[in-house]
This record gives structure tokens, sequence and C-alpha cells, in this order.
């Protein structure tokens, strides 16, 4: 069954609030999983989604880390960690979630940041992920590029 955009957009917000607990408190994965699969109201959510993205998320973190650093202008530990995780969460799909296109991802991204970031966050994060699209996904960026 396909789901509705709107339960795969909330997923990622849930998903994004997970990525940047864990990463505050370094909770296990599957604690904050469960806790947040209490609270949240399954049928407006894509719950299989939101259990893809938040796990692949954090158990493939140190590779995502890696391929995201070459990308920031200021030391890794200087990112705002809401920002870090939201590039973390695109980063993933960008890598793994080839169903879904770049621009999509790219976007959810930018209408997080613009929710839960800092003022101007969304650019610096539009920055990195446009690069990382053409780094990840030059087939598709070029294809979209190239369409009049």
């Amino acid at each position: 069954m396909i789901q509705k955009p709107s339960t795969r957009k909330k997923a990622r917000r849930y998903a994004v609030q997970g990525i940047y607990q864990w990463h505050l408190s370094g909770n296990d994965i599957n604690e904050i999983e469960l806790q947040f699969l209490e609270t949240i109201n399954q049928n407006k959510v894509d719950i299989e989604y939101f259990r893809d993205i938040l796990t692949n998320t954090l158990i493939n973190v140190t590779e995502i880390d890696e391929i995201l650093t070459p990308y920031f202008d200021r030391e890794f530990d200087e990112v705002n960690p809401v920002e870090l995780a939201i590039l973390r969460l695109a980063s993933y799909e960008l890598k793994s979630r080839m169903d879904i296109p770049y621009k999509v991802v790219i976007n959810e991204a930018l209408e997080l940041t613009k929710t839960f970031g800092a003022t101007d966050g969304h650019k610096f994060v539009n920055g990195i992920l446009d690069k990382l699209a053409k780094q990840l996904r030059p087939l598709e960026v070029k294809a979209k590029a190239n369409r009049p």
C-alpha cells in the first residue's frame, strides 16, 4: 500500500526528533524508537518508514558523518545539533532510499530545518545537500538539470 505523503512527512519529523535525542542523550536506538512509538498516532504516521529512517540513520551514523564532513565549513562539533540531525536523516535518504527523488529529500529537509533549525539554518542545510546529491545521485541530478 502506498502511503500518503503527509504520513511520511510526519515520520521524518519524528525521526529527526529521535536522531536529535540520540545525539544529545546517547540512549539506545531501540529505547528511543519505542518511546516514539508509544506516543505517535500510528494512523497518521508511516510507522514502517519511521522505523527504517530512524534505525538505519543511526546504525550507519559513522558512515553518514564521514560522507557529510567534507562539505562542512566548520568543525563537526560546531554544527547545530538540530541541523545535524536533519542532515544525517537526509543523507541516509539520499544514499539508501532511491525510491524517493533527491529533490523531495532536499525539500523535506529544508522544511524541517525551517521548522526546527536556526533562523538561516536552511541555507547551510541546502548547500550541503545540493553538493551531497551531486555526489550520491549524479545521474538523477544531471537528468533533472538537462530537462527543459
